[in-house]
């Protein structure tokens, strides 16, 4: 795997609806997502707070798609 950015969570989230993820719910400062096919996954939301390379990793597994397919919605 190539080098992967870090992103603001707006910018992930953005990305997710883009793909077709809808927020279903929060809980504190994590919002949940699903798509229509079941697919789902969890964004924190902290303030001051960006999504780290690795748990960028960890959502594009839960969606089942690849960091490079992801990063493609940008």
């Amino acid at each position: 795997m190539g080098n992967v950015p870090v992103l603001k969570p707006s910018e992930v989230i953005s990305i997710l609806q883009k793909l077709g993820f809808a927020e279903v719910r929060q809980r504190g400062s994590h919002k949940q997502f699903r798509h229509r096919d079941g697919r789902g996954t969890t964004v924190p939301v902290h303030k001051g707070r960006d999504v780290s390379p690795v748990l960028f990793r960890k959502i594009a597994d839960d969606i089942n798609l690849t960091v490079e397919e992801i990063l493609k919605y940008r």
